[in-house]
């Protein structure tokens, strides 16, 4: 195992996790010069080490790629070149670049055992410390617990049978053993009993820490993952889904849903020209567990003995795609629509807009960009290069880019003047975005952005975001009951599976609460404007459990673990994925991921590979 240099908390005693008000969370203390032996056995020495465990969370929740990419949400752009030899992102491809030296592989199992070898450091010292109150102890070593178990839960979802370290690393050592997934289930939920039992309600401690709610949150999740029980590999029993229920009621009845979707993320005008910069609320009463960011650039960063692009701020404003930079119009690279990119822009799949009801679902609405607008004026500007000699002028602030609602797709005659149309906007359906460049407005990396997380006012060269990210929303606690009772469990305190699914298509409609909304019964079809109702009225299945989850939590660090927990991986990504459906080559190998050769090969003896790698 790679071994945590402790040295990075003594030097930074970084804040993990400040959001946008800072006073009322953790203030730094600069250190001078210290040893770990004898500055952790202090009060302050071990709050320093607690908190540098929670700074991991900014770097795992930004290796997500293996999270993102390959399923049927995320996908690459420009999959209509596939068949003159374009090979594609592998991770949407699943080719046999998917391999064991697969970089994002390799970079989220470093991230997640140097999660652990911290934890496992501040519960091994714990008996050392002195001079700090038993109680506030014993609450700092049920945090590291809980994060300990936190990235267990990622490691063993993504790999299978795993290394399963629980105490400090003091020596170095290549002696590594894989442990059976049903023991890291086991140590999983135990430590996460034993946290729920020590820490605090919300609000009875420091914002941004682990509480009695995040661990419930967390045990729903695990026994949920558990009950589904992975080629009968992971211990799950049908018990596991009555406990699923259990706490995730516990996490229903004490984080309230918010009144309206779009308050639980940044608050901003999709006209840029017409933005007022509105304050801003990332703690909402409904989110449990989240990243934490700050407005002081000093502490919005990670570790730094991590390369550079885990150094910034919440950067979830600048990844889900549309290149705003080639509008025309645009300022090019300004903060007006953020910078285009990040590490890997996640294009939206066609199919996945097809899931909403795009005039009654309110997260139709702010999820995604429905029109662009020019920044500047254009003078002279040739829509149309098949015809020079028509020319347009665009005034600063005139509609550039519109894409309809999938249930409304525009005629020839209704699309724009590049391609013949009547309009002086380009006009692109759902169908035709993510493909090749077509013409001045429309270029393959122009889709309608995915813009849940956007924020206003960063600079395009820095994606210092300050927004916290959300991680346990009581939401996700209503689809995980309904998943639980589905699978058997008896039902929650507020009745059966479809009671907890409404509840959350109902806060999506507003004031259409129950209506009927719909969905495109097709949505890897998109051809057909045949639609079916997302309601459930006797009718629910895994299928719309999952297209539920998708409208809701989309983006949010959950999807390839949604899929897989349901066994849907393969079948959904196959049809939902263009670059997936044309060339893919998903295997149920793929339901594990590589062990990174880099870890094999620093071990002795040699750990084994999972099966087909």
């Amino acid at each position: 195992m790679k071994r945590f240099n402790i040295k990075y908390t003594i030097a930074l005693a970084l804040i993990a996790f400040t959001g946008t008000s800072c006073e009322d969370f953790l203030d730094e203390n600069p250190l001078s010069y210290q040893t770990t032996d004898n500055y952790y056995t202090t009060a302050q020495g071990f709050e320093d080490l607690v908190r540098s465990n929670y700074t991991k969370l900014r770097e795992i929740h930004k290796e997500r790629d293996l999270v993102f990419m390959g399923t049927d949400l995320f996908t690459s752009t420009a999959w209509d070149e596939s068949a003159t030899g374009n090979q594609g992102n592998v991770l949407n491809v699943y080719d046999v670049r998917f391999n064991p030296s697969l970089g994002q592989s390799t970079a989220l199992w470093d991230l997640l055992y140097k999660q652990i070898s911290r934890t496992n450091t501040a519960i091994s010292r714990q008996e050392d410390v002195k001079g700090m109150d038993p109680g506030v102890l014993a609450i700092r070593v049920a945090e590291a617990k809980f994060l300990r178990a936190y990235a267990y839960f990622y490691a063993v979802q993504q790999w299978g049978d795993i290394p399963m370290p629980l105490t400090e690393t003091t020596t170095a050592s290549r002696e590594v053993d894989k442990i059976p997934a049903s023991q890291v289930y086991d140590q999983i939920i135990n430590d996460l009993v034993e946290a729920e039992a020590v820490l605090p309600a919300k609000g009875a401690t420091e914002y941004g820490r682990a509480t009695k709610g995040a661990a419930q949150f967390l045990l729903a999740r695990v026994h949920l993952t558990r009950g589904w029980n992975f080629n009968n590999s992971l211990g799950g029993t049908p018990e596991d889904f009555n406990k699923a229920v259990k706490y995730a009621d516990m996490v229903i009845a004490n984080y309230p849903l918010e009144s309206q979707y779009h308050k639980l993320f940044p608050l901003r005008a999709e006209n840029p020209l017409l933005e007022t910069f509105p304050s801003q609320n990332d703690k909402s009463a409904e989110i449990v567990f989240s990243v934490q960011f700050s407005d002081n650039i000093l502490t919005n960063g990670s570790d730094d003995d991590e390369p550079s692009q885990y150094q910034v701020g919440n950067d979830y404003h600048s990844i889900f795609g549309g290149d705003a930079e080639s509008i025309p119009g645009s300022l090019g690279r300004t903060p007006e629509y953020n910078r285009n990119g990040g590490r890997n822009t996640y294009i939206v799949t066609p199919a996945t807009y097809r899931l909403f009801d795009p005039e009654l679902d309110t997260r139709y609405h702010h999820n995604f960009i429905e029109a662009m607008y020019a920044m500047k004026s254009v003078s002279d500007f040739v829509p149309n290069l098949k015809n020079p000699s028509t020319k347009i002028n665009i005034a600063k602030g005139d509609t550039v880019m519109y894409f309809p609602p999938w249930n409304k797709p525009a005629s020839n005659v209704e699309k724009g003047m590049d391609v013949g149309g009547s309009k002086r906007y380009s006009v692109l359906n759902i169908d035709e975005i993510g493909v090749n460049d077509l013409t001045p407005y429309h270029i393959k990396d122009m889709t309608p952005l995915m813009w849940k997380f956007w924020q206003p006012g960063i600079p395009y060269d820095e994606a210092q975001g300050t927004f916290n990210h959300a991680l346990f929303r009581s939401a996700e606690a209503y689809l995980i009951v309904a998943e639980a009772i589905l699978k058997g469990a008896s039902n929650g305190s507020l009745g059966g599976a479809e009671v907890y699914y409404n509840k959350i298509v109902d806060r999506a409609l507003g004031t259409k609460a129950g209506s009927e909304p719909l969905r495109a019964a097709e949505p890897a079809n998109l051809t057909s404007l045949s639609t079916v109702s997302y309601r459930a009225k006797g009718n629910l299945d895994i299928d719309m459990i999952l297209d539920e989850r998708a409208r809701e939590l989309m983006g949010e660090y959950s999807r390839w673990f949604d899929l897989k927990r349901t066994g849907k991986l393969i079948e959904r990504t196959s049809k939902m994925n263009p670059w997936t459906a044309a060339v893919g080559q998903m295997e149920q190998k793929h339901y594990l991921r590589p062990i990174p050769q880099k870890e094999i090969d620093r071990s002795i003896p040699s750990i084994s590979q999972n099966e087909g790698y």
